[in-house]
């Protein structure tokens, strides 16, 4: 889920961001994997109709949760690529990855991923949109990276508008603003207050980047998760 917004891992922000999350790495693994999360990160999987020997990058891996089922869908022929920029999440990942063969890891931002154009049949980034400064730049360079016909999908969170998820909007705010490499205690508390910045800034962030993949792919899916706070979106990127 690692990635840095402003397009550079060398940057004050891109060393924050990496060091947030490589302290509280053991508590993001536990959270990643939580019963039921599983489901959600097999019908990513799924979504992005994956054959035998296809190649796929997920952006902002993590602990590497979802590189398991991506493994499974492309077969000991396939190549599963998972780029984060913090070096212990990609330990985890690492171990959890040691039996398949498939799957390599890269430190790197998504933003500026360690890939050609045209080697990448798949791209998937989970969790990871809403943390960029311009994530319809960021879509829109990945659906260029796969070309005509690659598959893009995105799983985000964001406030449910679901009738009993909307009355747990105010926790899930506090926990995006705790969530947030910046954020101190008084964030957390105003996330509990309607509007909150942090939970405005998400929201924005992730509807720019479900809008730059709807403006370029076609055949897509949308479904949801959690009493819609989780959202998946794919779709396949039209002739370019």
């Amino acid at each position: 889920m690692t990635a840095s917004g402003d397009g550079t891992t060398a940057t004050a922000g891109a060393v924050a961001v990496a060091g947030f999350y490589g302290r509280y790495a053991a508590l993001y693994d536990a959270i990643a994997t939580l019963p039921g999360v599983a489901r959600w990160r097999a019908a990513a999987a799924d979504s992005l109709a994956l054959s035998p020997g296809d190649h796929v990058v997920e952006m902002g891996c993590g602990s590497g949760a979802n590189l398991p089922h991506l493994a499974d869908r492309v077969g000991p022929e396939g190549h599963v690529l998972g780029v984060d920029l913090t070096p212990e999440l990609l330990a985890v990942a690492r171990d959890r990855t040691a039996n398949l063969p498939q799957v390599s890891l890269a430190r790197g931002d998504a933003t500026h991923p360690p890939v050609a154009t045209g080697d990448v049949d798949a791209v998937l980034g989970t969790f990871v949109t809403g943390m960029f400064r311009d994530p319809a730049a960021v879509v829109t360079a990945w659906c260029h990276l796969v070309g005509g016909d690659g598959r893009i999908a995105l799983m985000d969170l964001s406030a449910s508008g679901h009738p009993v998820g909307r009355l747990l909007n105010p926790p899930f705010r506090a926990f995006t603003a705790a969530s947030a490499p910046a954020a101190g205690p008084a964030d957390v508390l105003r996330g509990f207050l309607p509007g909150a910045a942090a939970e405005d800034v998400l929201a924005t962030r992730v509807d720019a980047g479900r809008e730059a993949l709807v403006a370029r792919t076609r055949d897509r899916t949308f479904e949801t998760f959690a009493l819609g706070f989780c959202g998946l979106l794919s779709g396949r990127v039209a002739g370019e």
